[in-house]
């Protein structure tokens, strides 16, 4: 049976952040050792919108770059996120299934919101509930920063219950939203690191959360849940 374990890995939808791509996602998390990034299996979407914008991490990595929805200013009004919904469904669907979500910044925004609203049945329906969120620089919706879009409004009425491991970087702009979002869940686990709104480095505690984060998961695979093979 060990041996047949070794041959499954969870599959991870990855969600990048704001005017990024899912190449740049890529580039940054497999920055993690081997040891944490050889268990997974890990895909990475780019989000459906172009940036309307300059991207902050022009001159750093190339285009192109996208955005999972708009909004104004003041992230009271938001467009095209129910499109943006169906569009991640559709690649589901396709692509799947998927046990888990990982997102940063924008993309963690969206995917702590998933498991509330597959629940509440009011989007990716036609997809298996998520199991898990692995959330870098996340934030709630109807946090500080962020009003609700409306398909999200009763994303955070009740706890989720979805294990979650929320990246919290003491140097990040968006760090008491971090915090906020954490209560949200029913029983979190987080990794601190000293670096602002980025994907960090992990040290050797933080490779050890990561993997026993990774392993009380996997053991989902004992219950008859269908994990990716090689």
């Amino acid at each position: 049976m060990e041996k047949e374990i070794e041959n499954f890995f969870l599959r991870i939808l990855c969600l990048h952040g704001f005017r990024g791509s899912g190449e740049i996602l890529k580039k940054l998390i497999f920055r993690w050792p081997e040891s944490v990034t050889g268990k997974l299996d890990l895909v990475f979407l780019d989000a459906p919108f172009p940036a309307q914008g300059k991207s902050p991490l022009e001159g750093f990595f190339d285009p192109p770059y996208f955005e999972w929805f708009q909004s104004n200013k003041d992230f009271t009004e938001f467009y095209n996120f129910d499109e943006c919904l169906e569009y991640i469904e559709d690649f589901m669907l396709k692509n799947g299934p998927f046990d888990g979500v990982l997102g940063f910044s924008q993309g963690a925004v969206l995917g702590a919101a998933i498991p509330g609203m597959q629940r509440d049945g009011v989007a990716l329906t036609k997809v298996p509930k998520i199991k898990f969120v692995i959330l870098i620089s996340g934030a709630k919706f109807g946090g500080p920063t962020y009003g609700i879009p409306k398909l999200a409004t009763n994303a955070f009425s009740s706890p989720i219950n979805s294990p979650s491991l929320h990246f919290l970087g003491e140097a990040d702009f968006q760090r008491k939203d971090g915090e906020i979002l954490l209560e949200c869940f029913v029983d979190p686990q987080v990794v601190h690191h000293s670096k602002g709104h980025t994907i960090p480095k992990l040290d050797d505690s933080n490779v050890e959360i990561m993997l026993g984060f990774i392993e009380k998961n996997s053991t989902t695979f004992k219950q008859g849940t269908s994990l990716s093979t090689v």
